[in-house]
């Protein structure tokens, strides 16, 4: 558990030295699950009660967490190795999900959002938080040598994600006939 929560703090802190141990220590996997789960849970419960008509449930988010972790790690990893490998990149699927596992222990913050007015200020710290982790974790696990690589294949990832939801959103919102 010291363990665990020494690299949690290394990961809050975007301490390069922490996703470098988390990438090569195989064990640590389940450790970046319960990370997104965690995670998950925060968002769940930052989001409770917030909009109008039902409150989504805090495990459907959680478990959404997941889903996204594993779709994006596995995004991350085909475009790092394929389209954006420097000479150096080398990682299999497993160091990816690792290390973006850790970088999103900001998101456990995401729980505060529930306080009254607090959502304006949480929301945003968070997820650039989330993202600054995020291009730590890119640069470590692919052994990248460029930080500036590492924010463009974060970036490719965004786009493929967001013209995927497109693509998704817009095929599930045309009426059958």
């Amino acid at each position: 558990m010291a363990l665990l929560l020494r690299r949690v703090l290394g990961a809050l802190g975007l301490d390069p030295a922490v996703f470098e141990d988390v990438e090569r220590d195989r064990g640590a996997t389940w450790q970046a699950f319960l990370v997104v789960l965690v995670a998950g849970i925060g968002a769940g419960i930052g989001n409770a009660g917030i909009g109008t008509g039902a409150a989504a449930p805090i495990a459907a988010i959680a478990l959404g967490t997941l889903v996204v972790w594993v779709t994006w790690a596995a995004l991350i990893f085909y475009l790092g190795t394929r389209a954006l490998p420097e000479p150096t990149t080398s990682a299999d699927l497993g160091e990816v999900l690792r290390t973006l596992g850790f970088a999103a222990a900001p998101g456990m913050f995401r729980a505060f959002e529930v306080f009254g007015g607090m959502r304006w200020l949480v929301l945003p710290a968070t997820s650039l938080w989330m993202v600054a982790a995020m291009v730590v974790a890119i640069r470590q696990s692919l052994d990248y040598s460029s930080t500036t690589r590492a924010v463009q294949l974060a970036v490719l990832g965004w786009l493929v994600s967001f013209g995927v939801a497109l693509v998704v959103g817009f095929l599930l919102a045309r009426p059958v006939s």
